[in-house]
């Protein structure tokens, strides 16, 4: 199978590595020059020019391009495409794309769900879409070989693809992505914005509010078309969302203590079953908390030896909170004995560690 990528940022780059590691031919064109060159040194693709030369001998087109962008490209891509070329996309919102689409037999939507905090492709990574659900939203006139040739390339990048309709997509990824975005930038702007007898809330920030907000401020060439390409379906998010607060404000001024416990009950089973169907090993995953100083050389130490010890980090997250107090590690590790081993290996080095499943947490 060839491969032609178009849009080569951290999407787009990271498709190509993933496809190449497999084995796959794969070109490359971005109207950015140094994006498409960036791409190129990593070894993402075979740079072309012009997007009909990336397209030449192609047998599928996978268009990465910001979605305000997504349909004039997609239709770009679709007239200039070889006819046995069939295209699909990455795009967040589908209803638009799958409509410029126009009821092209080559075409199949798409939409990995393993988004980063980062962007370009000099993050790109062979891995991004490892165990990720990568949605498909076949047309009605989208052949059978077209989709059975986008459900191959989806698996060899190592998703899992699961078919759904493009307007049922909007409104699910309304409630599970573009509401979360909203919320966290509702949140740490509120809390910003606010004084507290004179006390600043952000200088006095707690794990939570910095656990709810890390996807806040994410790159608005990208979230302020994401918000509006899918307007509707997030408004009524939040209309459900602001009815669910009301609810909440009402148990809080009638002192409802009972509402209250079957709320965080509720919400307790819905997160574990969350973390149980979308997570693969979720059960089994472990966080270790680490209290480390703010000196150099510090985390790599620990990385590496975690490493010499075959110890495999799934994640990992660093909260700074002063040159004087150091910081807070935060590693998860799947496997229980691992964990152990970790949490071992951390202590003998002196480190006081904290270690809970994810699931109990």
């Amino acid at each position: 199978m060839r491969l032609a990528v178009v849009g080569t940022g951290l999407i787009g780059a990271s498709a190509g590595l993933a496809a190449r590691r497999a084995g796959l031919e794969v070109s490359g064109w971005d109207e950015d020059g140094d994006t498409l060159a960036i791409a190129a040194e990593r070894g993402a693709c075979e740079p072309s020019p012009t997007l009909a030369g990336a397209l030449a001998g192609a047998d599928v087109a996978l268009v990465a391009v910001p979605v305000a962008s997504l349909p004039t490209v997609v239709h770009s891509v679709l007239a200039t495409a070889p006819e046995a070329c069939t295209v699909t996309d990455v795009g967040s919102t589908k209803a638009a794309v799958c409509a410029a689409a126009g009821g092209d037999p080559r075409y199949v939507g798409g939409h990995p769900i393993c988004g980063a905090e980062t962007r370009g492709p000099a993050r790109a990574s062979a891995d991004l879409f490892e165990g990720a659900t990568w949605f498909l939203t076949p047309l009605r006139t989208t052949e059978p070989e077209r989709y059975r040739a986008i459900h191959s390339l989806v698996t060899t990048l190592g998703a899992r693809p699961v078919a759904i309709d493009p307007a049922a997509h909007d409104r699910l990824v309304a409630v599970t992505s573009h509401l979360p975005h909203a919320l966290a930038n509702l949140l740490v702007t509120q809390a910003g914005a606010s004084r507290i007898e004179g006390h600043d809330p952000l200088q006095t920030a707690g794990g939570s509010l910095r656990d709810m907000t890390r996807i806040a401020g994410a790159n608005p060439r990208v979230w302020v078309d994401i918000f509006l390409e899918n307007r509707e379906a997030l408004v009524d998010a939040l209309a459900e969302h602001r009815r669910r607060v009301e609810q909440l404000e009402t148990a809080l001024a009638e002192g409802d203590a009972g509402f209250l416990a079957r709320w965080i009950g509720e919400a307790s089973g819905a997160r574990r079953r969350m973390l149980e169907t979308s997570y693969e090993d979720a059960g089994a995953l472990h966080r270790i908390r680490v209290h480390v100083p703010d000196r150099p050389g510090v985390l790599a130490g620990i990385f590496q030896a975690l490493g010499a010890a075959r110890i495999n980090v799934s994640d990992f997250d660093l909260e700074h909170l002063s040159p004087e107090r150091g910081g807070t590690l935060t590693i998860f590790v799947t496997g229980q004995d691992d964990a152990a081993a970790a949490a071992a290996l951390l202590e003998a080095q002196g480190y006081g560690v904290v270690v809970a499943p994810v699931l109990e947490s």
